[in-house]
């Protein structure tokens, strides 16, 4: 009796706290938003903590606790994820998460290019990191994992509210023409969604398939709920346990793809793409030194850290994970691209269409087609060892001496001259399998 009484108030000091620091954090939210935008009202606040979540199930628990004989309690016979596939419907939500520079546009494509089963997001996390990015600066990152993580739980859910409040200028009656890459959504750039546009701003939402006027966010969350999966492609969150709330929504049947790139690859990339942030690189490479103390170096390596530490957790098969994570080298796509979505399709329990087959297919082997920085159309394998042409041998070894631990878990070689790097014949991949 005694333990049954202690383990009652174990879960409702438990609650309390829960509450508190739910409060709390609600407050120190409204902060940042209305730092960004001081006449506006806060909305209701975003749930940084999961904290309903966590109070329902203590809430359960103590239920079970008073109402019976608890002492010698059962595993639960079900299997892991029963109550979320009963919900959900058999409706599955993928999350492509990356970094930049890593192919995940392109990657994104074979989910976008499903069919019209598929509702596809890119970066609609660009807003939120824009919005607060005075508060990222502080290195707040629990604050800001919540909040990306909320409202991508609002996003699954076809809720387009939470992400409202970070876009500027914000949406009147729901309406904006300013959504990141709205022209990257299938989804957004079909009826009813694809508005007849207004004259005097006719290219200025030009879908690549069609010219759409401002986007109703109303139409794109029915849009959204109509359709049997979602798939939302985002760099914008650093480290996967936060996103354990969202992964333990009973209410989503969520897996998780983490794509991953040789650091010395997407150096390479980025000094192409983001040629004025990569000054100091460029300077780097004609000096012929690296000075290991630099801000850039060490920002170099956190990104490293970070990916790693997000794989390991992943690659550990914790159990609110287990059976929800799969990590994928963008080098192993490019070699085997029509193999690789197989096997992503499969991961995710989505029917892997004749759309997004016909798709690949027609973008992977191309020898010509668009061209900037967030191109999809490219000759798979030959993008994959471009980039050994176009980073010189002194910053290739700077990287593998920051990222060192991140390529040897993700199973890319050293090159220790220069005659090593450009030489195609030798591969700078390990064969691996991620489990």
């Amino acid at each position: 009796m005694k333990t049954k009484y202690a383990i009652v108030f174990i879960f409702i000091v438990a609650l309390v706290i829960i509450e508190k620091e739910s409060n709390i954090i609600s407050r120190v939210s409204d902060k940042l938003i209305q730092r960004q935008n001081p006449s506006q009202t806060p909305q209701t606040p975003l749930d940084y903590n999961n904290t309903n979540g966590a109070l329902n199930i203590l809430k359960l628990l103590l239920s079970k606790l008073t109402n019976g004989n608890f002492s010698n309690l059962p595993d639960d016979p079900r299997p892991e994820g029963w109550l979320r596939s009963s919900l959900s419907g058999g409706q599955k939500h993928v999350l492509l998460l990356a970094t930049t520079r890593t192919g995940s546009s392109f990657v994104g494509e074979f989910f976008n290019q499903h069919g019209e089963g598929m509702f596809y997001l890119f970066e609609p996390l660009w807003h939120v990191e824009r919005m607060l990015a005075s508060a990222a600066e502080g290195n707040n990152g629990t604050v800001l994992g919540g909040i990306y993580r909320d409202v991508l739980r609002g996003l699954f859910a076809c809720d387009f509210e939470p992400l409202e409040r970070f876009i500027s200028p914000s949406p009147q009656e729901h309406v904006t023409a300013a959504l990141f890459r709205r022209e990257s959504s299938l989804s957004l750039c079909e009826e009813p969604v694809c508005t007849a546009p207004v004259k005097d701003v006719f290219e200025r939402y030009h879908c690549k398939t069609r010219r759409c006027g401002p986007l109703n966010l109303t139409l794109a969350s029915e849009s959204c709920r109509s359709k049997q999966h979602h798939t939302i492609k985002t760099v914008r969150v650093r480290q996967l346990d936060s996103l354990q709330p969202l992964v333990e929504d009973p209410h989503l049947d969520i897996r998780i793809i983490q794509l991953v790139r040789d650091p010395r690859a997407i150096l390479a990339s980025r000094m192409v793409a983001f040629s004025s942030k990569y000054q100091t690189w460029k300077t780097w490479a004609l000096d012929g030194q690296v000075p290991e103390d630099d801000e850039e170096v060490k920002r170099l390596k956190g990104n490293c850290d970070h990916i790693r530490t997000s794989a390991e957790v992943g690659l550990s098969q914790p159990r609110w994970l287990r059976g929800r994570y799969m990590l994928v080298r963008y080098e192993d796509i490019a070699r085997e691209p029509m193999d690789k979505a197989r096997e992503m399709y499969q991961f995710t329990g989505i029917p892997f269409s004749d759309k997004a087959r016909d798709w690949i297919a027609k973008n992977t082997l191309t020898t010509q087609g668009a061209s900037g920085i967030y191109s999809t159309q490219k000759n798979s394998s030959e993008q994959a060892e471009k980039w050994r042409f176009n980073i010189p041998f002194t910053l290739a070894r700077a990287v593998q001496r920051v990222c060192g631990p991140t390529m040897k878990l993700f199973g890319y070689k050293f090159v220790h001259d220069e005659k090593t790097l450009v030489n195609k014949s030798i591969s700078l991949l390990e064969d691996k399998i991620f489990y």
